[in-house]
Parts: C-alpha cells; structure tokens; sequence
C-alpha cells in the first residue's frame, strides 16, 4: 500500500516481488493499494493542463519533483515516472498471474487522475481484478488536509482486505 509517491513504490515494488515467484514465501501478498498514485508523463494530460495552476499541486511543482528524483538524464518517460512505458507496462500481467487484487483511489481534482485512469486501463486489460474508487471534484492529497475525508481509504482497504480474503 502507499499514498502519492508511495503508491508509485508501491506498484513497483510490488512488481518486483510479484518476478520473485515463491522465494519470497513465508509472505503472501494478497494485493496493492494505490491510494492517488503520484505517476507522470512527458505528454501532457488534459487534467494536467486544465489543472496547471492547481494550489496543492501545480505542474511546475510535479515536473520539479520528478526532475529531483529521477536517474540523471531521465525524463519523465522513465519508468519510475510513467509506468505506461518501459518494463513496468510490460509486467503488470504478473499481478494478474499472481491472483492479486489491485485497489485505486482517485479523485476528479487531481492533476495526476489522467496517469492513474490509464494505469488501471491497463490493470483491467490484462484482466486484473480491479477495485476503483473515485471521488468527484477533490485535489490531490484532500484527505491530508481534512482528515475527516479520509473515508475512501477507510473504504478502500475494508474492500481490499475483503476481497483478499
């Protein structure tokens, strides 16, 4: 599970434990949480230029913080940034494979909703079993802000650890 930046290690890291077949047992993952995923693009989404100015999260803001993180030379095609491209498209069947479940949260105010649609477009594709929940017209990182809208998380992992089971 992660939220933000977060729930783009968590994807990965769960792919990567997903190409470790059974030399990670004891453990079993059952799933991923993707709480707002933090994923970009070297193209620009429709939400993220109609949300350009957005007071949480400008895109000045995001372009700044994937230029501090990714490997030198990268661009926001990386991997770690756009898991539409590279090998992280690549392997998402894995998680089918496994048997896991993915859940989502998103919501409509969030520069970042095109990148996480597209993500669970894909998860869907390769047949994934696939828990979405959306909430219309809040930012990114809204449940931070007010913790009492912390509720789609609430759900979200209730509905998981459900369907895990």
């Amino acid at each position: 599970m992660g939220t933000d930046a977060g729930a783009n290690i968590a994807l990965h890291v769960g792919l990567r434990a997903a190409e470790c077949g059974d030399n990670l047992k004891p453990l079993q993952i059952k799933g991923l949480i993707l709480h707002q995923p933090f994923f970009g693009g070297v193209e620009r989404t429709p939400a993220e230029m109609r949300l350009a100015n957005n007071k949480i999260l400008p895109i000045e803001a995001t372009d700044l913080m994937w230029e501090l993180s990714l490997p030198a030379g990268a661009d926001r095609n990386h991997e770690y940034c756009n898991p539409m491209k590279g090998k992280v498209a690549q392997s998402l069947g894995l998680i089918k494979e496994k048997g896991w479940n993915v859940t989502t949260t998103s919501c409509g105010g969030d520069p970042l909703i095109d990148r996480q649609k597209e993500v669970e477009k894909a998860l869907e594709e390769k047949g994934v079993t696939l828990v979405s929940k959306y909430v219309d017209g809040e930012c990114h990182g809204y449940d931070l802000l007010e913790p009492s809208k912390a509720e789609l998380l609430m759900c979200a992992l209730k509905d998981t650890v459900h369907i895990s089971r």
